[in-house]
């Protein structure tokens, strides 16, 4: 679940008065935050606890999302393609090992499967070869300059 339909589950669960209002609402603060920069407007929505604007807030983000995935992306070849599929493996990989090989109370780690599904993709890349390859449906954005495997 990507941040955005996280917020719009949490909107639907304040909409219906499920679970504890306070911390839905500081809940959807934390989400929001890390996808607006308008963080006046966030926490007059938040503040005042006005659904409609919550909703309007997260159409304004959306609408954006939509924008920035309309706009043309450069071709790269296939190659660097490749090669940045290659890193992003590398390094989903490396991130999996590293959380499975915590050491736990014990002197042993604990056997444990990784939890972490989405990383920050490898530095040495622009962005808009992720972008690329998300659209090539290789790579699924999940939001917050995370993207996971498709």
């Amino acid at each position: 679940m990507n941040v955005l339909e996280k917020v719009r589950s949490v909107a639907k669960d304040l909409r219906a008065n499920k679970g504890n209002a306070a911390e839905n609402w500081a809940l959807a603060s934390r989400l929001l935050s890390r996808l607006t920069n308008d963080n006046t407007r966030l926490q007059q929505v938040i503040q005042s606890r006005d659904l409609n604007g919550l909703d309007a807030l997260m159409g304004t983000i959306e609408g954006r999302v939509a924008e920035a995935a309309a706009a043309p992306l450069p071709e790269f070849p296939a190659s660097d393609l490749d090669a940045a599929m290659r890193a992003f493996h590398k390094r989903i990989k490396v991130s999996r090992l590293a959380d499975e090989s915590r050491l736990g109370g014990r002197y042993t780690s604990g056997g444990r499967h990784s939890n972490i599904d989405a990383i920050q993709p490898p530095d040495g890349f622009p962005e808009a070869i992720w972008q690329a390859l998300v659209r090539a449906g290789k790579l699924k954005d999940t939001g917050g300059g995370f993207y996971s495997e498709a």
